[in-house]
């Protein structure tokens, strides 16, 4: 036997072997690249904490009271009340005024927050008559019959609007504008009570 004829066998599988074997360029291509990976998802921004929304609500609704069916500033106007009350029993008018510029600039805040560069003044946002309550209450002695006057001026002024207060509802938007036309609302109030104190 020809030693070539020995080794015809072994080359034979050799070869068999190496048409196996995927080509170097062959085998790049089977070897998963970082392109040919799915993408990774965008991360998420932290989601916000619900107590903060709550809280913001609570402000903005006072308690609830701006989710009345029937006439939610009026409700509100209402629930202002007893607050005023005890704040003007505790720390007079004074006290009072202070407590409504702090409750306006959180109000203003929160408003800003939850109706970003909107103009309107949606119904259920009623801390801007609780303000303007306020406002009216300083001047009122601490009666039952002086509250009462100073309830219904108010929301007379707050509902029929006369300038400035049209003015600050129609033309200043955002925040401000849902605060702001219920304070010169409270200040008309508020001039007319000190008006008819001084008169009686």
């Amino acid at each position: 036997m020809l030693a070539s004829e020995q080794f015809a066998p072994g080359l034979i599988h050799i070869v068999s072997i190496q048409a196996r074997w995927p080509h170097p360029a062959e085998a790049d291509k089977l070897t998963p690249t970082m392109s040919d990976q799915p993408p990774s998802p965008p991360p998420q921004a932290p989601a916000k904490p619900a107590q903060s929304s709550f809280a913001r609500r609570m402000i903005l609704t006072w308690f609830g009271c701006g989710r009345s069916p029937f006439a939610p500033g009026t409700v509100g106007s209402l629930g202002a009340l007893p607050f005023a009350w005890i704040i003007l029993d505790l720390d007079g008018p004074t006290g009072l005024l202070m407590m409504a510029g702090l409750l306006f600039i959180c109000g203003w805040l929160c408003a800003e927050m939850d109706m970003p560069g909107h103009d309107s003044d949606p119904s259920w946002i009623v801390v801007d008559e609780v303000v303007g309550m306020w406002i009216a209450a300083a001047a009122a002695p601490l009666s039952l019959l002086w509250f009462a006057v100073a309830f219904l001026l108010f929301r007379f002024f707050d509902i029929l609007k006369p300038w400035p207060v049209g003015w600050a509802d129609r033309k200043v938007g955002g925040g401000m504008g849902v605060m702001l036309d219920d304070v010169f609302a409270g200040l008309y109030a508020a001039t007319i009570i000190l008006v008819a104190r001084l008169a009686l």
